[in-house]
């Protein structure tokens, strides 16, 4: 497989999917989901693969976010077409997928990398890793199920605090609260990856299969909250604030937030 913004290998019945952004710090941008897509896709559906670890090129960052230049200029509309389409052919996928997803957070996992790791099955950080939710410093909210999994994992008083003060969380604060499933230091981060799904590919995949499904049917009244979101996502796209906060963004200065 030849992708551009990201790179496929298989060794054994693992496949490694790295987003290979590393100079925009691996910024989801639009082609780059497309690329998680069909990746992911294909994944799913060879036989010869047991489970996928996801990660990002480099040391620096897993995903520093969503690529904020494609924001700009966008409307209500826009807004909510770009969380639909990520929602459902990226985060979604990976979360209801029928094989095992690791990821492997090194570095910045913020905004909708933060995301990308939440829709993954099992999370192993660096100990350099850094996550958080900034999106309302945009005027914005996560818009890629952000909202919903964030409290799923961490409950809904710290999730609330991660969103509304937009803060960054070390490693080890992530694993206290339950963000991840693992620390561990930058150079074992593919080790324990590997550890852990080579030990679920012992496993019987149709057990496997049908535990992911159980437990995501365990959390199935959320759908409207998911609907929320996008919806709540797409109106942010029509404020004053938005545009501000995107202008600061692109201008490198602070915001000037005015509530409207």
């Amino acid at each position: 497989m030849e992708f551009e913004h990201i790179t496929v290998e298989t060794t054994g019945r693992i496949r490694y999917i790295t987003i290979d952004r590393e100079k925009k710090l691996n910024a989801l941008n639009r082609f780059t989901l497309a690329e998680l897509y069909d990746a992911f896709t294909k994944a799913f559906a060879d036989p010869a693969v047991g489970g996928i670890i996801l990660t990002g090129k480099g040391v620096k960052a897993f995903v520093a976010g969503a690529d904020i230049v494609e924001f700009e200029g966008l409307g209500y509309e826009g807004g909510k077409e770009i969380a639909q389409r990520g929602q459902t052919t990226v985060f979604d996928l990976i979360a209801n997928g029928p094989k095992p997803v690791i990821a492997a957070v090194n570095g910045f996992a913020l905004g909708g990398g933060l995301e990308l790791a939440m829709a993954c099955h099992i999370r192993v950080a660096s100990d350099n890793a850094k996550m958080g939710l900034p999106e309302v410093t945009l005027g914005l909210i996560p818009g890629y199920g952000g909202t919903q999994r964030l409290t799923q994992l961490v409950g809904r008083g710290k999730a609330l605090e991660m969103i509304m003060t937009a803060d960054m969380l070390t490693a080890a604060d992530a694993l206290q609260i339950g963000l991840v499933n693992h620390v561990v230091s930058l150079d074992d981060l593919l080790l324990k990856a590997e550890e852990i799904m080579n030990k679920i590919l012992t496993r019987s995949p149709l057990a496997v299969a049908a535990a992911i499904r159980a437990v995501n049917a365990g959390l199935a009244d959320s759908t409207t909250g998911y609907t929320t979101e996008i919806e709540e996502f797409g109106k942010c796209f029509g404020t004053p604030d938005f545009v501000e906060g995107v202008s600061a963004f692109l201008e490198k200065r602070p915001p000037n937030f005015t509530g409207k």
